[in-house]
Parts: structure tokens; sequence; C-alpha cells
């Protein structure tokens, strides 16, 4: 097995096609294709099956392609580190529910390295893109957070994907709304009194409500308006007294100061819900300098609030 068979097929993983990845790659499909057999009899597996919509890897061939994407990685640190050509971009990537906080550690952290040196990527994206993204290595890092009504699900599917969550913060639900919200000059809020506007989530796909990203969600609420992206969702709390359920802990940097976080009050068919947010890795995984810079911007602005771990 050579450096250049390992990333033949980890360019192959990330275009999906035979075709599109001898273009990449800049050679024909079938000495890219006679590589690839070639690599799967030394290996003993069948790493990638053909299909009518592209190349997909087997099970066998999706944790093979994930041990030797760390291969690939740590091989041209190296050459960055003792040739210094300076041609190599060090990578380091976040996914992460959408949480503002997590984008604010992650620029402060940004901020510290010269950005020609590194290749950095954040996503917010969807509980489950979170997983398989760290499961992958697509990013190092994933933030999420547990609860008594997802723990076991989402724990799970850790599990298959080899990971470990640390948690940093454990926090009750808020109801998170615009200034000008007509219950935005109360101390407290309850379900009831909700009623009247809709409930803004996070569009999970398929996925039912133990991936979702608001807190107590398995509620019935009267009015539901799903949202891709952050911006669209504190467009929603603007223009259609919309709110979500979150947990209060809210970058003003990030989202603009025009909203308030509003302490969710519990009655005897509505409890409340612990969140305990953290942060994922893969198993046996050692942090890069960037990643342990990251992780300890999570906890400067977490810092002092109640349940932080240290």
């Amino acid at each position: 097995m050579t450096l250049q068979q390992i990333h033949y097929a980890l360019t192959i993983e990330e275009c999906g096609s035979m075709n599109k990845a001898a273009e990449k790659l800049f050679m024909v499909q079938s000495a890219l294709t006679a590589s690839m057999k070639e690599l799967e009899k030394e290996v003993g597996i069948t790493i990638f099956v053909r299909g009518p919509k592209g190349v997909t890897p087997t099970p066998e061939g999706r944790e093979f392609l994930n041990d030797i994407r760390g291969l690939e990685g740590h091989y041209y640190t190296l050459v960055h580190k003792y040739e210094g050509d300076g041609n190599y971009k060090r990578k380091f990537a976040v996914s992460t529910q959408h949480y503002s906080f997590a984008v604010n550690a992650f620029i402060k952290m940004a901020k510290q390295y010269d950005v020609n040196e590194f290749d950095f990527a954040v996503r917010e994206t969807r509980t489950r893109d979170v997983i398989e993204d760290v499961g992958a290595l697509r990013s190092e890092i994933g933030i999420l957070y547990l609860s008594s009504k997802n723990e076991r699900i989402l724990r799970k599917l850790m599990d298959e994907h080899e990971l470990v969550f640390t948690p940093l913060i454990s926090c009750d639900a808020y109801v998170y709304l615009a200034e000008d919200h007509p219950l935005a000059s109360k101390k407290n809020i309850k379900f009831k009194d909700l009623e009247p506007y809709p409930c803004l989530m996070f569009e999970q796909g398929e996925d039912k409500y133990y991936f979702s990203e608001e807190i107590l969600s398995e509620y019935e609420y009267p009015r539901t308006i799903k949202c891709n992206d952050r911006a669209t969702m504190l467009n929603m709390m603007q223009g259609m007294h919309g709110y979500t359920l979150c947990s209060g802990i809210i970058s003003d940097d990030i989202n603009g100061d025009g909203y308030k976080a509003i302490p969710f009050k519990a009655d005897k068919d509505h409890p409340n819900s612990a969140m305990q947010i953290g942060y994922i890795t893969k198993k046996n995984n050692v942090l890069s300098e960037p990643g342990r810079r990251y992780i300890d911007e999570l906890k400067k602005f977490l810092q002092g609030m109640e349940g932080l771990s240290n």
C-alpha cells in the first residue's frame, strides 16, 4: 500500500465518482480503477461498490478509509514540519449544532493563527451530520448536547462511530425570542404562554425528535416552523414573533443584541429538562494544537456558569 494509493482512495470517497476523482487527480479513469483493484487485492477487502449515482464505500471500506485518513494527515503534517516548503496547509475543522458560542470560540481560536498556514472550517449542521463528520474525521471536534430524552440514541450512534463525549456545561431550558416579542418582558415563560406563537426548530431531515437541537422538542407545539440556518431563525423571530427553546447561552457578538433568553417555567404536564452540552472526538485521537485552543476558548466563554465541567 502506497501513499499515492491512499490519496487516490480518499479522493474517490470525496468525489463519490471514479470519473470525477480521475479528473481531479489529472489521470485517466482506467488507471485509477486499476490502482484501486490492486489496493483492494492487497488489503483483502472491497473498498468501493458502484451504483447508479456513483461509487460508495462498503462498511469495511468506510472503516479502512477512516484509518488511512489519519495516515495521510500525519504524513503531510510531517512534511510541513520538517521540509518547511510552506505549501501544505494544516487542517482543522469543527462541526456543531447551531450554537453562537461555538462560532464565537472558533473565531477567537482562529485569530491566534496565520490563516495562510491553516485550512480552517466550521460547519453549523444537523445533529446526525455532527456525529458523522467527527466519526469520519472530516472534523476534529463536534459540539452537541445530550438530555434524558436523546442520550440513549445519541450515545449508541457515537459508539458506532467510535466517539467520546466530554461534557462542558449543564443548563435548563430557556425561551429565546426577539426583544419586541409580546412575552419579552416576562421573568419566566410557561408552555401555555407560548401557544399563540410559532415554535422555531432546525430541520433534521427524516430523523425523529431525539436528533432535534431544541430542548423539550418532545412536546406537541401547536405551530412549528423549520429552519435550515441560524440567520433565518433570527429573521423569523423578528418577523413572526417566533421563538425557540435553547440553553440560554448566547453570544451577542454573533447573533446581535436584539434578542432575549428567558427561563422556561415547568408545570406538571411540561417538566423542564437539563441540557448537557459538550464536545465529541474520535476515540484515542489526540487533539491538535488548534483543537486544544478551541476547547480552551469554549471553556473561557462558559466560565462561571453553573454546571461548567473543569
